[in-house]
């Protein structure tokens, strides 16, 4: 920046008196000073958040079609007004400055939600993903904290992202069930998240922990991930060391052709001892983030079967058939029974954990073999039915 050129539009703004005795060089920022021409000068900044052009010109004769021709020689599609000359004096627009007449004109920038100015900065993240950065208290606007994505701004804010660097966690450890060339089997503990849902994400995950076991989707923020258990959901999940083994483990998947058992206490009491629960789900319209079951929905089957109860709970096995979103949970609390500790689907919105439990995986692993794997049952359950085995 010329030396001094702040001083001079600090003493513009005064003249035009946008700028009092105590406005300072440092309320003006982004000073832009364009290429100089035979007999004009412009320069662009931002004073109290607004955006404004200065143009030196002793040719214009204070006309406001030459001015604005001459400003829009360097910027054709500006919108706003030429400030008036607050003084009384012959001249309309410019005031005299340094032996030449100087223009001011104020550019008329409509306010936007931060969000929508965040993807039109940031056009390679995902609008929700920049909400969250928002909500997270990682974006500033003129030096402040803003924690509303709603709120309103100007392009001419300055708006600034600090992202916290995920640690490594490298010295965090999942117990290993199994582990060969192809595959890895983990005890995930409840409370543990299967994968990051987007680039927010800072803490330790499964992914995390398998990006050190495998080849296959180290550039995604899921490697070796090929079918998932809620945060909440302890027991058995596979991962897939390479390629190859994450496409045959997804297929058995995707064709229903694993076979999986849950333990599970529920809050109630079941009318039969064993039953199979036959009815879709689907989105909940008014939560979407969760799941209901829903005559449109798709088809979820769950076969239950009553290990023990005391009367007030029961332990059960579940076995889905099919694998939606939240499935189990939703199909124990449309019977009356959710599982106990879902926050979400039960009636109790504290506890303990959610006592849901992936205890056995049967699938066929690379070379043919058809494995299952079994997860012991964590403690918590063995403190409410003692002397269970499984």
């Amino acid at each position: 920046m010329p030396k001094h050129l702040d001083s001079d539009i600090l003493a513009v703004l005064r003249s035009y008196e946008l700028a009092g005795e105590l406005s300072s060089k440092q309320s003006i920022r982004q000073i832009k000073e364009y290429r100089a021409r035979t007999i004009t000068r412009l320069i662009s900044f931002i004073f109290e958040r607004k955006k404004f052009y200065l143009l030196f010109d002793g040719s214009a004769s204070d006309n406001e079609m030459a001015v604005m021709e001459h400003i829009r020689q360097d910027e054709p599609d500006l919108k706003g007004f030429l400030v008036r000359n607050p003084h009384e004096s012959t001249r309309a627009y410019g005031v005299p400055y340094k032996g030449k007449d100087v223009y001011l004109f104020r550019e008329d920038v409509p306010k936007v939600r931060l969000d929508v100015e965040l993807v039109r900065r940031h056009p390679d993240l995902s609008r929700s993903t920049l909400q969250k950065y928002v909500k997270s208290g990682f974006v500033t606007v003129n030096g402040e904290v803003v924690t509303q994505a709603k709120s309103d701004v100007l392009q001419s804010d300055e708006i600034a992202m600090i992202i916290p660097q995920k640690e490594s966690h490298e010295e965090l450890e999942l117990p290993i069930l199994y582990l060969d060339d192809n595959v890895i089997v983990l005890n995930k503990p409840s409370g543990v998240l299967t994968h990051s849902k987007g680039v927010m994400n800072l803490e330790f995950t499964v992914a995390d922990f398998f990006r050190r076991y495998t080849t296959f989707g180290l550039e995604t923020n899921r490697p070796g991930i090929v079918h998932r258990l809620d945060r909440d959901t302890s027991g058995i999940i596979i991962g897939a060391r390479n390629e190859e083994t994450a496409k045959l483990l997804k297929e058995q998947f995707a064709n229903r052709t694993t076979k999986k058992e849950y333990i599970a206490v529920l809050a109630g009491q079941l009318k039969a001892p064993h039953a199979v629960i036959d009815l879709p789900i689907g989105r909940h319209p008014n939560a979407p983030s969760t799941f209901r079951v829903d005559p449109s929905g798709k088809s979820a089957q769950t076969t239950y079967e009553v290990l023990d109860t005391d009367g007030k709970l029961t332990l059960v096995k579940l076995s889905p058939k099919t694998g939606r979103t939240h499935q189990l949970r939703v199909h124990a609390q449309y019977v009356n029974t959710p599982i106990l500790g879902d926050k979400v689907y039960g009636k109790q919105k504290s506890g303990q954990r959610l006592y849901l439990h992936a205890h056995s995986l049967e699938i066929t692993i690379p070379d043919g073999k058809r494995m299952t794997f079994t997860a012991p049952l964590p403690k918590e359950f063995h403190d409410l039915f003692k002397g269970i085995t499984l």
